[in-house]
């Protein structure tokens, strides 16, 4: 699920940012990025994130912001004075002309430089600590909005679903009657008085309408249809679990296609497959 947050917090002068964004992934993967000076703290941050996010890429940008009395330059005058020394003698070994003045020196690696603020890791963790689930918490918000649309969508797809059962349920005791009649007529074209009451044709009739029951597969349809919906509207991650009950609801579906011997059954077995194919699109965007 997609997302945004961020949170900031100060203290004795500096302040520790934390920026927050997610997209979708079935998995969780959890990118950090933070100071060199606070890189221990990865796995703490890790540990509140995951408190409150299983699923989705996330990546986290972690800021220290330091005080005005660090943000000053530093001279570093040995180094200066090592690379103009050095500057001076290739010159002369060289005999190049040329004036090295102080912007040279200046210029040269290291000589100006922010110095480095030292700063405990662990002292800094209540500020960083405050900054991420602050971050969390808008983080959350947003993907909560998402899933709310999320869950409209697949309750309307869980209705047509329920619908195509229904019709199923309807059609299933004539699709018997129809063969029994079909195959009584073939018998009659065949030139064989055969009454509808025969033993022999009794038989055959129960074969099939043994074969092509699927009674039981339409009661597991509508308890898996029920979980669904229970899991549904469930306050916690259950993308997991629901990806789980649409493959259960489409091995019953499929079960139903290669059972019923019925055109207008398979029909509606590929409209309900069709569906279900939305639905497990989404589920791969639900936490």
């Amino acid at each position: 699920m997609t997302g945004y947050g961020r949170g900031e917090a100060s203290s004795n002068g500096s302040k520790i940012s934390v920026e927050l964004n997610s997209v979708n992934r079935k998995q969780n993967d959890v990118l950090v990025s933070l100071p060199r000076e606070l890189a221990e703290l990865e796995a703490r941050v890790r540990d509140v994130i995951n408190t409150e996010v299983s699923r989705g890429r996330l990546t986290v940008v972690v800021a220290h912001h330091a005080g005005n009395g660090s943000s000053q330059l530093a001279l570093d005058r040995q180094l200066a004075k090592t690379y103009y020394e050095s500057m001076i003698a290739l010159q002369k070994e060289l005999g190049a002309s040329g004036e090295i003045g102080i912007e040279t020196v200046l210029r040269a690696p290291g000589v100006l430089r922010i110095p480095e603020e030292q700063v405990d890791a662990d002292e800094a963790w209540p500020q960083v600590e405050t900054s991420l689930k602050a971050a969390l918490r808008e983080l959350v918000k947003m993907r909560e909005r998402e899933g709310k649309h999320l869950a409209k969508d697949l309750i309307h797809r869980l209705k047509m679903l329920r619908e195509c059962v229904r019709k199923i349920r309807t059609i299933q005791p004539a699709v018997v009657k129809r063969y029994r009649q079909n195959l009584h007529d073939r018998i009659a074209k065949a030139g064989i008085d055969l009454p509808l009451d025969d033993d022999r044709l009794l038989r055959e009739v129960i074969v099939f309408a043994d074969k092509c029951d699927i009674t039981e597969e339409l009661t597991r349809l509508d308890s898996h249809l029920a979980q669904f919906a229970h899991h549904l509207r469930k306050n916690e991650p259950v993308g997991r679990t629901l990806e789980f009950m649409s493959q259960e609801i489409a091995r019953e579906f499929n079960t139903i296609g290669s059972k019923a011997n019925d055109v207008e059954i398979s029909q509606l077995v590929v409209t309900c497959k069709a569906e279900l194919e939305k639905i497990r699109e989404q589920l791969s965007n639900i936490e």
